[in-house]
């Protein structure tokens, strides 16, 4: 009942003036990991508006907060299950959601190449414990370093992607991982819109500050932009 009542005021907020995508959002409690299958391995629900990560915010918002929807952005044939979710941006997300969104990048700036190796059976088993067998894959990840980035006058809303470098995480994860962070950067190139730990919510953060910040990090690289098709 109490997600029935949360889905109802998410479908009036929809009538309100601001359209930006996930406005709906902003001010909702951050939560790490706060989606599953409502069964099973992850028995956290399919949905919900109250609570989110960077992740589940960007999936939830481009999905209109409607569940056939969002299963199709998660999962990679759209069906609810722990091992067909798309867990790595890099290597499942992004080629899975390829008629949502492609990568425009190189339209704002001189791009490099971050080559990651996404061992899915080894992160599987390191952290979650599940014996599955997966290929490694090889990506290739086109992404603006930050001393490339002039200045960002999108006409219509990205997905910003955040890129770290060559981190030790396969001794923590058991796998390389590029993407560390996700969000929206709206129409203008002025504004994140983002799920944000540090903070506890989603919130709207001047975009050049938080790279600044983000770039004081050596290990922190660049971006990767997403256009919505």
């Amino acid at each position: 009942m109490r997600y029935l009542l949360v889905a109802l005021m998410f479908v009036l907020s929809g009538c309100a003036d601001d359209v930006s995508i996930g406005h709906q959002f902003v001010g909702k409690q951050y939560l790490n990991s706060p989606l599953g299958e409502g069964f099973g391995y992850d028995s956290d629900p399919l949905i919900r508006y109250d609570a989110f990560d960077c992740t589940t915010f960007v999936e939830t918002s481009l999905a209109d907060g409607n569940i056939d929807k969002l299963n199709k952005i998660r999962y990679s044939d759209g069906v609810p299950n722990f091992l067909s979710r798309n867990h790595f941006i890099e290597a499942d997300w992004i080629p899975n959601n390829s008629d949502l969104v492609e990568n425009v990048t190189s339209q704002y700036g001189k791009t490099e190449i971050r080559h990651v190796n996404i061992d899915k059976s080894s992160w599987l088993k390191k952290v979650h414990d599940i014996e599955a067998k997966f290929p490694v894959q090889t990506i290739d990840l086109e992404y603006l370093p930050y001393s490339n980035i002039t200045n960002i006058n999108n006409k219509t809303d990205l997905i910003v992607l955040f890129i770290v470098g060559k981190q030790k995480k396969i001794d923590t994860i058991g796998t390389d991982l590029a993407v560390v962070h996700m969000g929206f950067l709206l129409v203008g190139g002025k504004t994140l819109r983002h799920a944000s730990s540090a903070n506890g919510i989603v919130q709207d953060t001047e975009f050049i500050e938080y790279i600044t910040k983000r770039k004081q990090n050596a290990n922190n690289i660049g971006i990767v932009l997403l256009g919505i098709k």
